[in-house]
């Protein structure tokens, strides 16, 4: 859209490169092109604006095929106006020279034209198809019915419009019978995965049967191994009582042998020492005796005053201490006589 700003009683038109406009005052072409900039007059000027850039037009239409059945066709346009000058001459493209806006809607008027043309030939050669050819291969075939429709059109060529392609995005049926045609497709799909999960079922019992017979085969082998643990424990408890034995065996010999040993030495020991003691009594008497014998040898040759006095002497060394003592006559004469 041409932008219009005012300047006193004058206007000024700043056009884009792509758009065509054209100035006419007094029923002459005054200025005309794409990119324009200039000021006129709003009250004597009629202005014309015509796009001539490429523009998507989206179609969508119904249509029957061959068996009756409703189908809905998606298709896109793209054209442009390659003649602006036959466009602007045969729609209105004036602009209000005000505010630089349409007065009209001319793109709808293309648009409706462009819908027109291209709902013809697709309604024409879907008449033709059954359904089913219709929805698998009758994409290429209304694409290019409505790409030639478009392109020989002789309302186009004067009016300046040129199709630059023409494209069929989708030919769908109604909702049922879309699901009824999906039926087959799906219950094939459902089969394939039926089968697949049957399939890994299978697979799955035929693991888990192996993991059963393997973890059955390690138990097998682990009572297996407890058997022989066990035999060898008792080996082993029989082993250690046979040492035992032996080792007590050897021991009570051992203890029996030093106890001999013992009693015999003691024995030994024993008459050793009597007849110490009676090699000793015997010395010991001997010695007594003789010295007994010495001193009484002693005293045969002694007088008998000498011997009184050692009597006397050793009587004294005998008896226990005295702190006092009173010798009378009596006394002196008793034990006088007791020494006699």
């Amino acid at each position: 859209m041409a932008h219009v700003t005012r300047r006193f009683h004058l206007r000024h038109l700043r056009g884009t490169p792509t758009s065509w406009i054209s100035c006419t005052t007094g029923g002459k072409a005054r200025r005309a092109g794409t990119g324009l900039s200039f000021w006129y007059r709003p009250l004597s000027a009629v202005l014309s604006e015509v796009p001539v850039d490429d523009r998507e037009l989206p179609l969508l239409f119904h249509a029957r095929t061959e068996d009756f059945a409703d189908v809905t066709v998606q298709a896109t346009v793209t054209y442009r106006v390659s003649d602006p000058a036959a466009a602007a001459a045969r729609l209105d493209f004036s602009i209000d020279p005000y505010r630089g806006a349409w007065r009209g809607q001319p793109l709808d008027q293309v648009a409706g034209l462009l819908a027109e043309l291209a709902r013809q030939p697709a309604l024409d050669l879907l008449a033709r198809l059954p359904l089913t050819e219709a929805l698998t291969s009758g994409i290429a075939p209304v694409r290019q019915a409505v790409a030639d429709a478009l392109a020989h059109d002789t309302r186009l060529t004067e009016t300046g419009v040129s199709v630059v392609s023409a494209r069929v995005v989708a030919i769908r049926p109604e909702p049922d019978m879309e699901r009824a045609l999906q039926t087959p497709t799906r219950e094939r799909v459902q089969q394939e995965a039926d089968r697949a999960t049957y399939a890994r079922r299978a697979q799955a019992v035929e693991q888990e049967r192996t993991i059963a017979e393997n973890e059955l085969q390690s138990q097998i082998e682990l009572a297996r191994r407890e058997q022989l643990l066990v035999e060898q424990r008792g080996a082993n408890t029989r082993r250690e009582a046979e040492l035992d034995a032996e080792s007590q065996v050897v021991a009570t010999a051992a203890s029996a042998d030093r106890l001999r040993t013992t009693a015999t030495a003691q024995a030994d020991a024993d008459r050793v020492r009597d007849e110490a003691r009676a090699t000793g009594a015997r010395l010991v008497g001997l010695a007594e005796a003789e010295a007994e014998a010495a001193r009484l040898a002693a005293y045969r040759d002694l007088p008998p005053a000498i011997v009184q006095a050692l009597a006397l002497k050793e009587l004294a060394g005998r008896l226990p201490a005295i702190g006092e003592l009173t010798i009378t006559p009596d006394l002196f004469s008793k034990l006088a006589g007791r020494l006699g």
